[in-house]
């Protein structure tokens, strides 16, 4: 079992953007994370150099957490956003 720690109001100011049925659906998403061994990845996918995205879908509406892995335990929850195009934007570092 998994532990989801938000790092500071990113996730937050995301998560209380949606609607209801979104907010449900992320819920349920997130407790396959914390719960599942092995994910599918319907659900969560690696993209680049330790971050995961954590996908949703809701009706036509798709929405991406970004997160990693913090000593294999614990996901830390970044942004989240809505999908608007086919592709994710790539990360971009500093």
């Amino acid at each position: 079992m998994r532990t989801l720690e938000p790092y500071g109001d990113y996730f937050w100011q995301f998560y209380n953007s949606l609607s209801a049925k979104a907010k449900e659906k992320v819920d349920y998403v997130l407790q396959i994370v914390i719960s599942v061994e092995r994910i599918s990845t319907k659900f969560f996918k690696h993209l680049d150099d330790g971050i995961y995205e954590i996908r949703i879908e809701v009706g036509s509406n798709i929405y991406r957490i970004f997160s990693f892995f913090d000593d294999n335990k614990l996901v830390i929850l970044l942004h989240g956003f809505q999908k608007i195009t086919q592709k994710t934007p790539s990360l971009i570092y500093s």
